[in-house]
């Protein structure tokens, strides 16, 4: 105990033993001042030089403009426009492209000859190709009960020549009430049927997949082409599981309900069914309940 204070006492004997500090000319020997200092004064002096320093370097960094000359800093101002600049030049490569891509396929899957001008985004024509005017004629009971007969056979059967024969029919895409029916005076060639969120969108029919990609107003769609001439179109995907090429069976999964692109106000899918160039009531061909 006693070894351990004296130890303390020299130690701090040593920090306040005084020194001098003499500069003297050196022709003359001359004294030209002084300095009497002790070893725990040079020690708070570096201390609080090398405090000071950091310290104002790091108040130049952050607060003065002096940091942009900084190697490795720069200009906030010009991050930030150099940002905008890559997220709206990579945006607009991304239109062209998509705008490209969504053009070419729609092309060669519309076996009818049509308008580019013609076609848009929420759906495949602007109008529909042709305008049928049926003549309404006097219908007896038995030609009323064959009629009926015949409709509840072929419920389900989009294709005109079909017969016993051909085993062809439609899977539902997904189960789910529709909140907007087909309407050819609105232009709305198509059924929304409301489902939940990643529910899986299934394909109607044995096809290859024509188109799979991301739009800005639809989102992610898929078409696929089917045999007979019919098509089958499938939009507002929140994800898609084929690629364009893919061949798909009915019934299989090809993308995830979703809320994808400017037109949509919630999750749903907007199905749109296509015969021979010429857009068709899904709800007429498929049970969606």
């Amino acid at each position: 105990m006693a070894k351990d204070t004296k130890a303390k006492k020299k130690f701090t004997k040593k920090l306040l033993h005084k020194y001098r500090m003499v500069v003297l000319n050196e022709d003359t020997f001359e004294e030209r001042f002084s300095f009497r200092l002790t070893k725990l004064n040079v020690f708070v002096v570096v201390g609080l030089s090398v405090i000071f320093l950091i310290a104002a370097t790091t108040i130049l960094i952050a607060f003065t403009p002096l940091r942009e000359y900084i190697p490795g800093y720069s200009s906030a101002q010009l991050k930030e426009e150099a940002t905008h600049l890559a997220y709206t030049s990579d945006s607009l490569q991304n239109v062209i492209r998509l705008n490209d891509q969504y053009l070419s396929s729609i092309k060669n899957a519309l076996t009818g000859e049509l308008d580019i001008d013609q076609l848009n985004r929420d759906s495949v024509l602007s109008k529909p190709i042709t305008d049928i005017e049926y003549e309404e004629i006097n219908r007896i009971k038995a030609d009323s009960l064959l009629r009926e007969e015949v409709a509840q056979e072929d419920k389900y059967n989009i294709l005109p020549t079909a017969t016993d024969n051909i085993n062809f029919s439609l899977f539902p895409p997904v189960k789910g009430s529709i909140s907007e029916e087909y309407n050819l005076e609105d232009r709305h060639y198509a059924v929304d049927i409301v489902t939940t969120r990643n529910s899986p969108i299934k394909s109607v029919a044995d096809g290859r997949v024509i188109f799979a990609e991301w739009t800005a107003e639809t989102g992610y769609v898929i078409i696929i082409e089917h045999s007979y001439g019919l098509l089958s179109v499938y939009k507002h995907n929140a994800s898609l599981t084929k690629s364009q090429g893919d061949m798909v069976r009915g019934g299989e999964v090809v993308a995830t309900a979703g809320n994808t692109g400017e037109l949509t106000t919630g999750p749903h899918l907007h199905f749109e069914l296509w015969n021979e160039g010429n857009p068709v009531d899904p709800s007429e061909y498929i049970d969606f309940d």
